[in-house]
């Protein structure tokens, strides 16, 4: 298990908890702290909550790609499972992984589920998720899990600041056995209900099509948080 965060303490309490409660147990759970400077030692309490836990506390630079990278290198186990600190989890998550490996996966993913009240408009871009990553890409929102010894024959995230995940899914497409559970990570649909919800999906798709069509991800990072 790896979790990425900057200094997220809310949030890695609450997944923690979650976690503590699967079954079986992840083997290990390493918590990948983003600094801004390389001299940067204020860690909030992340530390102390690794601490407390029984996490495994790493620090490295700031930014998703690199802090997944920096975890997956520490790992020791042979699943590889990588968690956004606010994901909320289905109660059978990690048994849900060893069946899905059990049967012949070699990587997946779990489906799309946004917090909060169910509403039909949720529903539809939840329906447009699912036709997305059937398509094309699946993104680290989604609890993406692969076998070590496949995750290694990747390149692994990138340490772009945008879509970092869109190498490493796609080498695992290539590798073949890649997956869909049924079960859902509930993603938190705060930014979503602050934006709205179709104005936040053009932003997603925009932000996509300008990666295709091989804009910057720097560039689109700074439009993307031009906007926040």
């Amino acid at each position: 298990m790896i979790i990425p965060v900057l200094n997220d303490t809310a949030a890695l309490v609450a997944l923690l908890a979650q976690l503590a409660v699967q079954e079986p147990q992840p083997a290990e759970v390493i918590v990948v702290n983003g600094v801004m400077q390389p001299n940067d030692v204020s860690q909030g309490d992340v530390g102390r909550v690794c601490a407390e836990s029984g996490a495994r506390y790493l620090i490295a630079p700031a930014g998703r790609g690199q802090q997944l990278r920096a975890g997956a290198a520490d790992a020791k186990g042979d699943i590889l499972w990588f968690l956004h600190a606010d994901a909320r989890l289905p109660a059978n998550a990690t048994r849900a992984i060893h069946r899905a490996l059990a049967a012949g996966a070699a990587s997946g993913y779990f489906q799309f589920r946004f917090s909060g009240v169910v509403t039909l408009r949720k529903r539809i871009i939840e329906q447009c998720v699912r036709w997305r990553c059937r398509l094309g890409t699946v993104y680290g929102d989604q609890g993406l899990f692969a076998q070590r010894s496949v995750y290694d024959f990747t390149p692994g995230f990138s340490a772009t600041p945008l879509f970092e995940e869109v190498p490493l899914v796609k080498a695992l497409r290539r590798q073949g056995n890649f997956v869909a559970l049924p079960e859902c990570i509930v993603v938190d649909s705060r930014r979503w209900d602050q934006r709205g919800y179709w104005i936040q999906t053009l932003v997603n798709r925009l932000l996509a099509f300008g990666y295709a069509l091989g804009i910057s991800t720097d560039r689109l990072a700074l439009w993307y948080r031009g906007r926040d």
